[in-house]
C-alpha cells in the first residue's frame, strides 16, 4: 500500500500555500516534470518523445548528474525546456540540518541556473523550506505522481495514475532515471497522445 497518494490531497496544498502544487488556469494545459536526471539514454528518450508532440517540460536535475553529463543537460536547454534544482546529490531534508542542506542546494545551483527547486522525495522540513524561500527559490511540488519509479506499480498502472487524476493545470511527476525507465518509457508516449487528442498542451513551469 502506498503511503503517498497519486493525487495530492487539497489539505496538503492548504497547509503549504507558498509551495507550487499546480497552476491555476482555465486552459487545457498540463505541466510534465522529470526528476533525477540527466541520465544517458533515458533523458534523450524523453526529449525525443516530447519533441514529437511539441511538448515542453521541466527537468529537476541532480547537480552531480549535470556535472557527469553536461552535454545531455545542454540538450534539455537546447530543446527549450525549463530546468530546476534537485540538490547536488539527492539529499533527504529529514536527514540534514538546514546549513548542510543549503550548502548542497547551492553546490547544485553552481551547475543549474534556476530558482525552481524540488526537494528529493518531496521531503522538506519547515526551517529548510523557509530558508529556501528566503534565498529566492520557488518550491515546486506536484498535483499528480505517476509512481514510475515504483517496482510494484505496473507500466499500465503508471499510465492510468496520470490519465485518471490529471486535470487542467496539473503538475505531473515522472523521472528520467534508470529506476523509472521501464514504466516511464511506456507511459509517456501514450500519455502525450491521449491528452493531445483531447486538445491539451504541455508547457514548462515559469515563475
Amino acid at each position: 500500500m502506498k503511503l503517498v497518494p497519486v493525487k495530492t490531497p487539497s489539505v496538503a496544498k492548504r497547509l503549504f500555500p507558498s509551495y507550487l502544487w499546480d497552476v491555476k488556469t482555465d486552459s487545457n494545459t498540463l505541466y510534465l516534470t522529470f526528476d533525477d536526471g540527466p541520465t544517458p539514454g533515458v533523458t534523450e528518450f524523453v526529449l525525443e518523445t516530447l519533441a514529437t508532440y511539441g511538448a515542453k517540460a521541466t527537468f529537476f536535475c541532480i547537480g552531480e548528474n549535470v556535472l557527469k553529463y553536461p552535454n545531455i543537460y545542454q540538450k534539455i536547454l537546447n530543446h527549450g525546456h525549463a530546468v530546476g534544482n534537485h540538490t547536488y546529490n539527492h539529499l533527504n531534508a529529514f536527514n540534514y540540518d538546514v546549513e548542510i542542506y543549503m550548502q548542497n542546494v547551492k553546490k547544485a545551483s553552481g551547475l543549474i541556473n534556476s530558482k525552481l527547486f524540488r526537494p528529493p522525495y518531496g521531503k522538506l522540513k519547515l526551517p529548510h523550506g523557509k530558508q529556501l524561500k528566503l534565498e529566492g527559490y520557488n518550491i515546486v511540488m506536484w498535483d499528480v505522481l505517476s509512481f514510475d519509479w515504483e517496482a510494484s506499480v505496473s507500466k499500465e498502472a503508471c499510465l492510468n495514475n496520470v490519465i485518471s487524476k490529471a486535470k487542467k493545470g496539473s503538475i505531473i511527476v515522472f523521472h528520467d532515471s534508470l529506476k523509472a525507465e521501464k514504466n516511464m518509457t511506456f507511459a509517456l508516449p501514450k500519455l502525450l497522445n491521449y491528452f493531445s487528442e483531447k486538445d491539451f498542451t504541455f508547457e514548462k513551469i515559469e515563475i
